[in-house]
């Protein structure tokens, strides 16, 4: 998608020398606040600075526009004292008083240290250029504290943030291709929280079926295969735009449009630990969910996960709170929600991505989907301990046959349809259609308080 970008960049306060400028700008034929930072001392952070930073993020919030930053800064000046620190400050909760109310999207083109650093956490996007860093403490105080020998880009490169930190939803090379980018994520997102997203016009056909998709799950029910084949099967034209594609690999997020409709897409990846659960695809989860709820794009959510990953490092790390935020992000979102069981789902991970009892809208699955507490042979060895191996054998087929399939969900009212894989672009199209209407009051009450 062209940028077709235009802009006319100002500092907030005339005659005074600032490394911050912002101004409304055209990106494709959206209007955005853009912001950008740089000039001397590889655009240290002078008091005036935060400032600025700050009255851009007021006018985007007044404006109700998305806030663009370009970002390149060493982090405040040491020669400003203190208050280029609170200046920052300033910016920061200027920042956070846009959080859900209107996209912010940072581009980072240079440096991004300290302060600078922490406002690409409170970014609904992060975009980083192949040559850009960012840290919180430079490579001279790790080595200082620790005896480490980094470089920036060792420490805090575009590749670490994007594969590691999972900071970075994207790598570009240069800032044109960055600018590119932003033009494409807007025509998924509307200007705020009040606006639906922009349905565009659309020439793939809301019936066309899918003939090869079921092929697509292996016929062992532990093959592997990649989940982007479903999903760029079923949204328009194949076009998926993925979000953190290097980080957390066993949980696939990103947008896409079903019958011209943004939508986002949440799906377990079978060719990354088997689709498991863990600590980073839980963070990853939770907080594009939260996105998307935030900005009104409908979620469709694939699921093929045989729980959470098993392991001490894990617990001990926190596994319990982490999960909990995939759980507590969709419970609480009120957008459209459709889920779609490709194959297994069992346990925690089955409750957890989206199931009926998690508040989604429309639940289908396919007919190759398990959904129960575990699969058939480690409940046979739990239920069945003094069993020997032909026993066991038999047992496994009849709990696989009583239980293990879809149509027993269907039964139970935890599933809605069963569906032929091949329909399920009809499906998901018909679901929406429904739910276009779908509002939701929320409980009074400041806020809440997400398991962090």
């Amino acid at each position: 998608m062209e940028a077709n970008h235009s802009s006319n960049p100002v500092a907030l306060r005339a005659g005074t020398k600032s490394n911050v400028s912002f101004g409304l700008s055209t990106i494709g034929e959206r209007k955005v606040i853009e912001v950008h930072t740089g000039g001397e001392k590889l655009g240290a952070l002078l008091p005036i600075d935060g400032e600025n930073l700050a009255e851009a993020a007021r006018t985007a919030y007044r404006q109700r526009l998305p806030l663009i930053c370009y970002i390149s800064s060493s982090g405040a000046d040491i020669s400003e004292g203190v208050s280029a620190i609170h200046s920052w400050g300033t910016a920061a909760k200027e920042f956070v008083n846009c959080s859900g109310v209107v996209p912010l999207i940072f581009c980072v083109t240079g440096p991004a240290v300290s302060g600078p650093a922490l406002l690409l956490g409170l970014a609904d996007l992060v975009i980083m250029v192949d040559e850009s860093y960012a840290f919180v403490s430079g490579p001279n105080m790790v080595q200082q504290y620790t005896g480490e020998d980094l470089s920036a880009d060792g420490l805090g490169g575009a590749f670490m943030h994007a594969s590691t930190s999972g900071v970075a939803h994207f790598v570009v090379p240069d800032i044109e291709s960055a600018s590119t980018l932003v033009a494409e994520i807007l025509a998924y997102v509307p200007d705020n929280n009040d606006e639906l997203p922009i349905v565009i016009p659309c020439s793939d056909s809301p019936v066309r079926e899918l003939p090869d998709v079921g092929a697509i799950i292996p016929e062992s029910p532990t093959g592997s295969y990649d989940v982007r084949e479903v999903i760029e099967s079923f949204i328009d034209d194949g076009h998926f735009l993925e979000l953190r594609a290097e980080f957390a690999s066993n949980l696939v997020t990103g947008f896409g449009h079903l019958n011209g409709r943004p939508i986002g897409l949440v799906a377990n990846q079978p060719q990354s630990v088997a689709g498991t659960l863990d600590i980073p695809a839980s963070q990853k989860g939770g907080r594009f969910v939260a996105f998307c709820d935030a900005f009104n794009l409908p979620i469709i959510t694939l699921v093929d996960t045989s729980g959470f990953y098993p392991g001490k490092d894990l617990e001990w790390k926190g596994m319990i709170r982490y999960g909990a935020q995939m759980a507590f992000a969709y419970a609480r979102a009120t957008t459209p929600r459709a889920c779609v069981t490709l194959r297994k789902s069992y346990g925690g991970a089955y409750i957890v991505m989206d199931s009926r009892y998690m508040g989604n809208d429309v639940m289908l699955a396919w007919p190759t989907a398990e959904i129960a507490v575990m699969g058939a042979k480690g409940a046979v060895e739990i239920l069945h301990r003094e069993a020997n191996e032909k026993e066991r054998e038999e047992l496994i087929s009849n709990y696989e046959d009583r239980l293990l399939n879809p149509y027993i969900a269907a039964e139970r009212g935890t599933v809605d349809r069963v569906i032929d894989p091949a329909h399920t672009r009809i499906e998901l199209i018909k679901a929406l259609d429904m739910l276009t209407g779908k509002r939701e009051k929320l409980p009074r009450r400041r806020h809440d308080n997400t398991p962090l």
